[in-house]
C-alpha cells in the first residue's frame, strides 16, 4: 500500500497521503495547503477525502481549504460537532479511495470525537492505522485537552475512555500494522514520544508503558496524568478554529504580505496595537534590535514558542526577519492561528538600521567570564524547564522556566544587573526580549546557555549542582 508521510519538524507534526487509481486522501493537513495540491497533481489525481483525526489543539488544520480548493469531503470520527458541512462517519463505516479502504475506528480518549482509521490495501489485507493523537510512539495522547474546551469532560474520564479504546479497538488489531501517528518527540500533545514517527504495532505492545496487558484503568489513569505539564495557551483557541471554522489561509497571507519601508513601518507601530517581532537568531538580535521588539527566532521552535509567549491569538503583528524569510514566517504563525500580520519591514532590520532610527541592544555574557559573574554574585536566571533544572543547574541560579515568566516579573530586579541562560541561548534571548519590552535595562544573556557552560573547561563542581534523583 501507497502512504506517504509528510513531516513538519518544526511541529513535530505528520500528516498522511494515500493514493489509488487516481484518487487521494489527506490525514490531518496542516494550514498551507499547496504542498498537498502540488503532490496531487503530480500523481494526477484528485483528493477525494480530508480525514481528520479529531478537533486539534496545537495547529490549524488546512481541511476547509483543501475542500474549498478540491471539492474533497471533509470525515471526522462519530460524536463529532464541526460548525460547517462536514461527513461525520459512523464507528466501523468504511469510505474507498480507488482500490484503498479505510475504516473508522471511533477510539474516545484524547478528545471524545478522536479517531483511528485502519487503512486496507487493494488486496484487503490491513496495512496500517493512522491514530491521531490516540497512540503515539512509545506514548498516548494526553487526556487533559478538551476541558479546556468542555468544562464537564475530566481528565480521569477522558483517561477511562482512552484506556477502553486502547483496550478495544487498537491492541485487538493484527501485530504486524504500522501505527502512523499524528506526533513525534517534541509535540506538547504527549509528555514523551519517542523520535521514531512510525513503528509496528507489535512492537508497540512490547515497549509502550500505556499498552501493558497487565495494567488496570486505575493503574492506567495514575501513570497517564502523572508528569503533565500545563499546556500552551494557544491549544483552546486552535481547538476552537477547528471547530467552528477560520479565515482562508490565502485572505490571510495576502493581507500580511505588506512591504513597509522604516517610516511606514514606525508609524504603522505607534498607530496601532501591533507587537513587533523579531524572527532573526539570537546573536543577530542581541547585536541590535528595534527598541520594545520581541525575539522569537525562527531557528527554534518558533509557532509553539509563540503560542506560549502571545498570550492573545488575535494579536496584530508587525514582522521583522532576514530578507525573503517573511512568507515562512507569515506561514508558521498562521498554522498556530496567529492571523493577525499587518505587514513587515522589507529589508529586514539593516533598513532600520539604515534609516538611522533608534536601536537597542542586549548584553551577550561568554562563558569565559562565569568566574567574574560568580565573583560578583550576580543573580542568574535559568528559564529552562523545571525538569531540565532539577536534573542539573548552576549553583545559585533560580529556576524561572520560560512559559512562566509574565507570572514571576516582580522576581526580576530593576536596578541591578542580573543575567539569563536556557539550554543553548535560544530561549533565554526570547526572555531577555520581553523582559527588554517591559523595562527591565539592565538583563543580560548567557550565550550558548548551560550548554556552553557543560562543555567549556571551567571545573563543574564549583559552578554546576550535581544531577537530582527525582
Amino acid at each position: 500500500m501507497k502512504i506517504e508521510q509528510i513531516y513538519t519538524g518544526c511541529l513535530a507534526h505528520a500528516a498522511y497521503y494515500i493514493t489509488s487509481e487516481g484518487e487521494a486522501a489527506i490525514f490531518d493537513p496542516l494550514r498551507e495547503v499547496q504542498p498537498y495540491l502540488d503532490r496531487a497533481e503530480k500523481d494526477g489525481a484528485k483528493i477525494k477525502y480530508v480525514f481528520e483525526t479529531h478537533f486539534h489543539a496545537d495547529f490549524v488544520s488546512g481541511h476547509l481549504d483543501l475542500r474549498k480548493k478540491t471539492g474533497a469531503d471533509i470525515v471526522f470520527g462519530p460524536t463529532a460537532k464541526p460548525g460547517y458541512e462536514a461527513i461525520v462517519a459512523e464507528d466501523g463505516q468504511v469510505f474507498e479511495v480507488g482500490k484503498y479502504k479505510v475504516k473508522v475506528l471511533h477510539t474516545p480518549g484524547h478528545t471524545m470525537e478522536s479517531t483511528t482509521y485502519l487503512l486496507i490495501d487493494e488486496n484487503g489485507k490491513e496495512h496500517g492505522i493512522i491514530t491521531g493523537d490516540t497512540l503515539f510512539i512509545g506514548d498516548v495522547g494526553r487526556p487533559d485537552l478538551a476541558q479546556h474546551v468542555i468544562e464537564d469532560l475530566t481528565e480521569e474520564k477522558l483517561a477511562g475512555h482512552l484506556y477502553d479504546s486502547l483496550r478495544n479497538k487498537i491492541m485487538p488489531l493484527s501485530d504486524d500494522l504500522i501505527v502512523y501517528p499524528n506526533h513525534g518527540a517534541g509535540s506538547a500533545c504527549g509528555k514523551m514520544m519517542s523520535k521514531e514517527t512510525t513503528d509496528t504495532l507489535g512492537h508497540q505492545k512490547e515497549v509502550n508503558y500505556a499498552l501493558r496487558a497487565d495494567m488496570t484503568k486505575e493503574e492506567f489513569i495514575k501513570e497517564l496524568l502523572t508528569g503533565l505539564t500545563t499546556p500552551p495557551g494557544y491549544f483552546p483557541k486552535n481547538v476552537l478554529m477547528n471547530i467552528q471554522g477560520y479565515e482562508s489561509f490565502d485572505e490571510v497571507k495576502d493581507r500580511a504580505e505588506h512591504p513597509m519601508n522604516a517610516e511606514e513601518f514606525e508609524m504603522a507601530a505607534n498607530a496601532t496595537q501591533a507587537l513587533m517581532l523579531d524572527t532573526r537568531d539570537a546573536e543577530d538580535f542581541a547585536a541590535g534590535f528595534i527598541p520594545n521588539s520581541i525575539n522569537i527566532g525562527l531557528g527554534g521552535d518558533f509557532a509553539p514558542w509563540v503560542g506560549e509567549m502571545i498570550p492573545d491569538i488575535k494579536q496584530e503583528i508587525l514582522l521583522i526577519t532576514e530578507p525573503g524569510k517573511e512568507e515562512e514566517a507569515i506561514t508558521r504563525l498562521a498554522r498556530v492561528g496567529y492571523d493577525g500580520v499587518i505587514g513587515f519591514l522589507k529589508g529586514g532590520f539593516k533598513t532600520w538600521r539604515d534609516a538611522g532610527k533608534e536601536i537597542d541592544t542586549v548584553k551577550r555574557l561568554d562563558v569565559k567570564d562565569l568566574e567574574e559573574l560568580y565573583s560578583k554574585e550576580l543573580m542568574v536566571f535559568d528559564v529552562r524547564k523545571k525538569s531540565e533544572y532539577d536534573s542539573e543547574h548552576l549553583i545559585g541560579a533560580e529556576n524561572v522556566p520560560l512559559n512562566q515568566i509574565n507570572n514571576h516579573l516582580a522576581e526580576f530586579p530593576k536596578d541591578t544587573p542580573f543575567y539569563l541562560h536556557c539550554a543553548g541561548g535560544y530561549r533565554s534571548m526570547i526572555a531577555a526580549s520581553m523582559l527588554k519590552q517591559r523595562g527591565w535595562e539592565h538583563v543580560a544573556d548567557v550565550r550558548g546557555g548551560f550548554d556552553a557552560i557543560k562543555e567549556s573547561e571551567l571545573p563543574k563542581s564549583d559552578y554546576i549542582c550535581p544531577t537530582t534523583l527525582l
